[in-house]
């Protein structure tokens, strides 16, 4: 048997020898033509442009944007500055510090509040895994994506940025809570909105303090309970 003949076959595989190379050569012609098809095809297809930012994209309602620190519905922060969040981020985007609340100064209806609570969005990859990790459903994550800035400074989203404004029934933080309930009835949705009469304490860890003097702002009201530094 002569070892020359391509059209014996090879004992190995049992096809005819030089068979695999002609497939090869077959292959790496039409690699090439298979790529370019795919661009020939995309040059006929009307172009999509998306007029941004006079129409901006409606976005899918799970999308991952600027996050938000949530409240109560009596207007009570729901971050109790566990800091499970910041431990959670890949990127070390977020930085918390915790206080104590006290009954002179309560922010939460926990032990403990977000004292000091920032985001920055320079290294925030949006992947939501701080919004898995927290316990109180304090953060989520809105629509909005337009995060873009010229400054480093002004992507490092603080507390008062991502904190949700006031909404009907809600009192500004500090206050006393919901008289009778504690703190598992909040998080079991028995408190629906502050209790009537609720009024803001005085945030001393924000700089705040009662106006001792004589009273500026009207006879019907002690000077005590004055608050300057709002």
């Amino acid at each position: 048997m002569s070892r020359n003949n391509p059209s014996e076959k090879s004992p190995a595989s049992g096809a005819p020898a030089g068979s695999g190379e002609g497939k090869d050569t077959a292959q790496g012609f039409h690699n090439p033509v298979a790529g370019f098809g795919v661009t020939f095809k995309a040059m006929f297809k009307k172009r999509l442009t998306e007029q941004y930012p006079e129409q901006k994209k409606v976005t899918a309602p799970r999308f991952h944007g600027r996050h938000q620190l949530n409240r109560h519905p009596d207007g009570l922060e729901k971050c109790v500055g566990c800091e499970l969040c910041a431990w959670a981020c890949p990127a070390d985007a977020i930085y918390v510090e915790g206080a104590d609340n006290t009954d002179e100064e309560r922010y939460s209806p926990g032990e403990r509040y977000g004292r000091v609570y920032q985001i920055n969005y320079a290294r925030c990859i949006l992947c939501g895994l701080c919004i898995e990790a927290c316990p109180t459903r304090a953060l989520t994550m809105t629509n909005e994506f337009e995060l873009a800035d010229s400054s480093r400074e002004n992507l490092i989203y603080t507390k008062e940025q991502l904190l949700a404004g006031l909404e009907e029934g809600m009192v500004d933080s500090p206050h006393a809570i919901f008289p009778g309930m504690d703190e598992q009835d909040y998080y079991r949705g028995l408190v629906t909105e502050a209790a009537p009469g609720t009024e803001p304490q005085v945030a001393h860890s924000k700089g705040e303090a009662v106006q001792e003097a004589e009273s500026t702002f009207g006879p019907e009201e002690p000077a005590s309970k004055k608050v300057v530094g709002r």
